[in-house]
């Protein structure tokens, strides 16, 4: 196992995990069924001047289901591994590969959750965290992320130097986690990531749990407004960090709800959303991945 693989497993394995079979071995179409309504802002980007579509990146126990964007033309091209919400790589999360894209980028998301559940099936939050996201293994999307970064730079253009991660909701939460692990990491940005919550045995380290490990810059955007993450847990996640000779920039929109980025849903906050994209894109560039 080379450094990068290992660094940062030995508080996330406990003991060695078994892999299972792949529930789900291609991606959902269109939005996820778990939203009360699709908001007409829904942004929908064009793949003119990208490739973009579903791809199958091997994984240690098969193909797992992905879905990449990256400019045409020969390369390589920065990576960005797309972490997404607990819903799934539906149209949202495809989007923002292709918004990623034509900013220039490699962009692949890994459906982390296939071996656990059928999320294109389901329409409840609860059920998806009780039955899927609660009993998927930290160490098990830790080493996809990993596979996904490595099909990346063999297989899809992309550059191995020039590596970030962004994530959304538990996505965000799993973007500090990454940052702690991957030695390697040039930029990491965090979406409403919680840094709080329950620890267990398969997830027995939260993000203010890591925050004073990890290997790369990280940038948090988060929603004053977000009844779900206090920003004052958020900012003590931040201040563990610096106090270790960490980066770590949080940004707080005072009005936004949790899922101001998500454009389907009632929580978009466009101004938020603009201004997040924005200052992510200007992270990654001034940290090397651009």
């Amino acid at each position: 196992m080379a450094d990068h693989d290992r660094a940062g497993l030995d508080g996330l394995i406990t003991p060695p995990l078994s892999r299972r079979g792949f529930v789900m071995t291609s991606l959902m179409s269109g939005l996820t069924l778990a939203t009360t309504r699709v908001e007409a802002q829904v942004i929908h980007t064009d793949p003119t001047g990208i490739e973009a579509g579903e791809v199958k990146i091997p994984a240690a126990d098969g193909p797992m289901p992905a879905y990449r964007a990256v400019p045409e033309g020969t390369g390589p091209f920065p990576i960005v591994l797309v972490i997404e919400e607990i819903f799934g790589v539906h149209d949202y999360i495809k989007d923002i590969c292709r918004r990623l894209a034509k900013a220039g980028y490699c962009a692949v998301a890994p459906e982390l959750y296939a071996r656990q559940g059928d999320l294109s099936t389901m329409s409840d939050p609860k059920q998806i965290i009780r039955d899927v996201i609660a009993k998927t293994p930290d160490a098990q999307w830790i080493g996809d992320l990993d596979a996904a970064a490595a099909w990346a730079a063999s297989a899809a253009k992309g550059d191995p130097n020039r590596l970030g991660v962004m994530g959304w909701c538990r996505g965000g939460r799993d973007v500090w986690l990454y940052a702690a692990h991957r030695r390697d990491l040039k930029a990491a940005v965090a979406w409403y990531g919680p840094v709080g919550g329950e620890r267990t045995d398969i997830q027995p380290r939260t993000a203010g749990d890591v925050a004073a490990e990890i290997h790369a810059p990280l940038l948090g955007l988060y929603g004053g407004a977000d009844t779900g993450i206090p920003v004052k847990a958020v900012e003590e996640a931040r201040d563990r960090a610096l106090a270790a000779g960490k980066s770590v920039e949080i940004v707080v929109y005072p009005d936004a709800p949790h899922g101001f980025h998500a454009d389907y849903r009632p929580s978009y906050r466009r101004e938020a959303a603009e201004d997040g994209w924005t200052r992510a894109l200007a992270f990654l560039k001034s940290h090397g991945v651009g």
